[in-house]
């Protein structure tokens, strides 16, 4: 078992961020810096990817262990007695619900952002049947096609004629998060059901303003109903971590601290 991988910035309580795709937190610095005015920001790296491991072979992903990773890295950060504030988006966001059924003594809150759990939907099955076919597509006609096939998966709706393209190449593969997600972490991630009862730490599951009408908002509606867990709606939609930092980070902190919404 290899030490976890893992940031830290800013001042305050700790706030631990699961990012989404394969675990690369590319893109995070403008939210962990406005984050970090206010929480002392631990950003996992469940691959090591953004620290040299790039490159290096990956196998299928496991909820399991990426959620038991996120436990070390809060047990090597936080003090005795104290908990964390956990933030987990995509796939992070199924790692951090997780983390939250099988780890709650060490979580304050947590907030699962777009969970793509969507064996928890009555049609849960066609829908993970869905995904199944954006990995099929991606192992067959490469990143455009399926990225095409998951942005139709994800809002309902029938795909048009993929874009040509064509597999990638094993060396290929490994120098791409993006293609790693669709080899790795899409089908096992897209195939867990949370754990449903009781947690000494409250749980929020939030979807973007943009996602309405969508797959993901309403899985997270459902999974929230199901959890017995607040719903939350955050500004833009699944990459909106990425788009609106500011106004995500602001909203994400008021709601951890007490000011923000609550259903």
């Amino acid at each position: 078992m290899t030490d976890p991988y893992y940031d830290i910035t800013g001042d305050g309580p700790v706030l631990l961020i699961v990012p989404g795709g394969a675990g690369h937190p590319m893109g995070l610095g403008p939210v962990t810096d406005a984050l970090s005015a206010h929480f002392t920001v631990v950003t996992y790296d469940p691959l090591g990817l953004a620290h040299g491991r790039l490159g290096e072979p990956v196998e299928d992903q496991r909820v399991q262990d990426w959620s038991d990773g996120a436990r070390r890295v809060l047990d090597e950060v936080l003090a005795e007695g104290e908990s964390a504030y956990v933030f987990g988006t995509s796939a992070g966001a199924i790692a951090a619900l997780d983390l939250h059924a099988r780890h709650a003594d060490r979580l304050r809150h947590v907030v699962a952002h777009e969970p793509p759990c969507v064996g928890v939907l009555p049609d849960g099955a066609r829908r993970q049947a869905g995904f199944r076919e954006v990995c099929e597509a991606y192992r067959t006609k490469g990143l455009a096609a399926a990225g095409a096939l998951m942005t139709a998966v994800l809002e309902e709706r029938e795909a048009g004629a993929p874009p040509e393209g064509r597999p990638l190449s094993r060396e290929e593969e490994l120098a791409s998060p993006m293609a790693l997600q669709m080899a790795h972490v899409i089908g096992p991630f897209t195939s867990y059901v949370p754990e449903a009862g009781p947690s000494q730490a409250r749980l929020t599951v939030a979807a973007g303003t943009d996602s309405r009408g969508q797959l993901l908002y309403r899985t997270a509606e459902f999974l929230a109903k199901a959890q017995q867990a607040d719903f939350a709606e955050f500004p833009g939609g699944h990459l909106a971590l990425l788009q609106h930092p500011v106004a995500f980070a602001d909203l994400l902190t008021r709601t951890f601290l007490g000011a923000g919404p609550r259903s």
